[in-house]
């Protein structure tokens, strides 16, 4: 076993560790955490296994050092969790646009209720006028 393959398998075992304390403390959400996970574990297996490792590393194409495969499957699952983290953070900007829109609409509305319902002053002239001490700026 060469330096880069104790290097996977112990880098392998710490993300996992890591990722799983991370959702005990529950500061990683578990469907979050899949991904994660399966990288880890994807990366072990392979460090443990050298023909498993050979094999990968001749279909796609590393020839000269089959250890260097890690890398590239570290690459790919970290592509792939940009991607849905990518998908995630658009969606989540969706959201807090579309709940902006609907919070200022409903402090229109509200500031339109409250002009409507303010106590009206009845002047000196005898006719109502609005009273001015009551409105606020909330």
């Amino acid at each position: 076993m060469d330096r880069v393959m104790i290097l996977g398998i112990g880098a392998s075992l710490a993300a996992l560790i890591f990722i799983l304390e991370l959702v005990r403390q529950k500061k990683l959400r578990e469907d979050y955490s899949l991904l994660w996970l399966a990288t880890g574990l994807v990366l072990l297996i392979l460090s443990l296994s050298r023909p498993l490792l050979d094999q990968l590393a001749a279909l796609i194409g590393v020839v000269t050092y089959p250890p260097a495969a890690l890398f590239a499957v570290a690459i790919f699952f970290l592509l792939a969790l940009l991607l849905h983290f990518s998908t995630v953070l658009t969606r989540i900007t969706r959201e807090n646009k579309r709940i902006a829109q609907q919070m200022a609409i409903l402090q229109q509305e509200l500031e339109q209720t409250r002009r409507a319902l303010r106590p009206v002053d009845v002047g000196e002239v005898g006719r109502p006028r609005e009273n001015q001490d009551d409105h606020h700026d909330d």
